[in-house]
């Protein structure tokens, strides 16, 4: 007889208790809540200096700087997010919960190495150089959304879990 599929119940949390207490126990959570508005930052300050180089011509150095910083804290973000898991969830990368996230990061690290390769290896003009970091940024933007969503998920969760264990133990007394 064949078993039912197993599919994800958006109600589910994100965190198992277990996963949870290692998450808050982690000073690996804190690295990753200082590097994400710290890249996205950088992000809309590179953001801006590439339009206007796209736009005006001007700042051609400035934007070219930028692009490289916010690259390079895409790379420390992203091995301290690897750390982060495995110590949260037993795997560098791909665990459960983030598996799309994970995904979808690979995309966007394999575009901002491919500005890198252009810039440095003199593949493409600047203004392709620009359009590539315009991609990288745009799938940036997905996969930082990506993350958002689902933690803002995993709070709405815990609020509705740390609700019904109130509730119980109300119950209870």
């Amino acid at each position: 007889m064949r078993q039912p599929v197993k599919r994800h119940d958006q109600h589910q949390p994100l965190y198992t208790p277990e996963e949870r207490k290692r998450r808050d126990e982690t000073p690996w959570t804190l690295v990753q809540g200082v590097l994400a508005p710290l890249q996205f930052l950088v992000f809309l300050i590179s953001l801006v200096l590439v339009i206007r180089y796209l736009s005006t011509g001007a700042g051609e150095t400035a934007a070219t700087i930028s692009i490289v910083v916010k690259t390079l804290i895409l790379y420390l973000i992203m091995i301290t997010g690897s750390i982060w898991e495995k110590v949260v969830f037993g795997k560098y990368l791909f665990a459960r919960p983030f598996f799309w996230e994970d995904v979808f990061s690979m995309l966007v690290l394999a575009l901002h190495t491919a500005y890198l390769v252009a810039l440095f290896g003199n593949l493409l003009d600047v203004h392709g150089q620009m359009l590539l970091a315009l991609a990288a940024y745009a799938a940036y933007v997905i996969n930082a959304t990506q993350f958002i969503l689902k933690l803002r998920a995993a709070r709405l969760s815990a609020q509705r879990l740390d609700a019904q264990q109130a509730a119980s133990a109300g119950a209870a007394e």
